[in-house]
């Protein structure tokens, strides 16, 4: 399963780097969308949807609305993601409580538009602004700092969990997580935000405010990550998929980071850094 895993990951990564960092404005939003498309047809899997055609169907219905999103408000998208993931707060600690209200494939359906399509438009937003090919490119360094959040999130929540791991999270949806690997994520995500300031030799002010940005953010990755394992212990499946052999799905990869991307394109964008040239 390791020498799986490492071969894997030794593929996709490459492709991921090349894909993210190294396309222009057009090419990026096609590779992420392909990559959406992708983790719908998972979602429809773990909407109940579990004949192919449907699964089909929905990533199709999924990869047409990224098209039309392409004219639509970006900001007022955002501000929708945002509200969701609050919602989603109240949905994963309630579980198993409140399932009927949700549990049906087509409640099912429609969160995944909620958790995937902001996404998209979150980080094609931090890439392109208002996706208006060619008229103003923004710096990488904001998608490049997002990854970190999420990445270092995860990594002190593990080395923290394994040290003081006694009092679980939410242990009906997810019983491995536990709240001292909340607080070491956000510990280590604190960390990176004063170190990401004092590269960039940020005023105190301009820190601050990155790191409580950072940590809303590595906050609200947790519930992207606890929503997708409530969804599939719900359905009754360990993995999203089985598309990334040793790795599960692109959904069990990326689940964080959908819920993580609009919320912090949201906030940089109300403070201003992509038009600022913070970033």
């Amino acid at each position: 399963m390791l020498k799986t895993r490492i071969i894997t990951a030794l593929i996709l990564a490459p492709i991921a780097i090349g894909g993210i960092f190294f396309l222009p404005p057009l090419g990026f939003a096609l590779f992420t969308g392909v990559a959406i498309t992708l983790g719908a047809w998972e979602w429809a899997n773990m909407s109940g949807m579990t004949g192919q055609a449907s699964r089909v169907a929905y990533a199709l219905m999924v990869a047409a609305l990224m098209v039309l999103l392409v004219n639509v408000p970006k900001v007022a998208m955002l501000w929708l993601a945002l509200a969701w993931w609050l919602l989603c707060f109240r949905l994963v600690s309630r579980y198993p409580e409140g399932a009927n209200s949700w549990g049906g494939r087509i409640p099912r359906g429609v969160m995944g538009l909620a958790v995937l399509l902001p996404a998209w438009v979150g980080l094609n937003h931090l890439r392109i602004g208002e996706l208006q090919f060619g008229v103003f490119d923004n710096s990488l360094l904001a998608i490049l700092y997002i990854f970190l959040v999420v990445w270092v999130a995860d990594i002190g929540a593990y080395f923290a969990g394994k040290a003081f791991g006694r009092a679980k999270l939410a242990p009906r949806v997810s019983p491995g997580k536990s709240w001292a690997g909340v607080w070491g994520g956000l510990t280590a995500v604190a960390v990176l935000a004063i170190a990401a300031g004092t590269i960039a030799e940020a005023g105190w002010s301009q820190t601050f405010l990155l790191v409580v940005a950072s940590l809303a953010t590595g906050l609200v990755s947790v519930l992207g990550d606890l929503l997708e394992s409530m969804l599939k212990r719900f359905r009754g499946i360990k993995d999203s998929s089985h598309l990334l052999p040793g790795h599960g799905g692109i959904m069990d990869r990326i689940d964080s980071l959908t819920a993580a991307i609009p919320v912090f394109a949201l906030i940089v964008t109300l403070l201003g850094w992509l038009e600022t040239g913070y970033w």
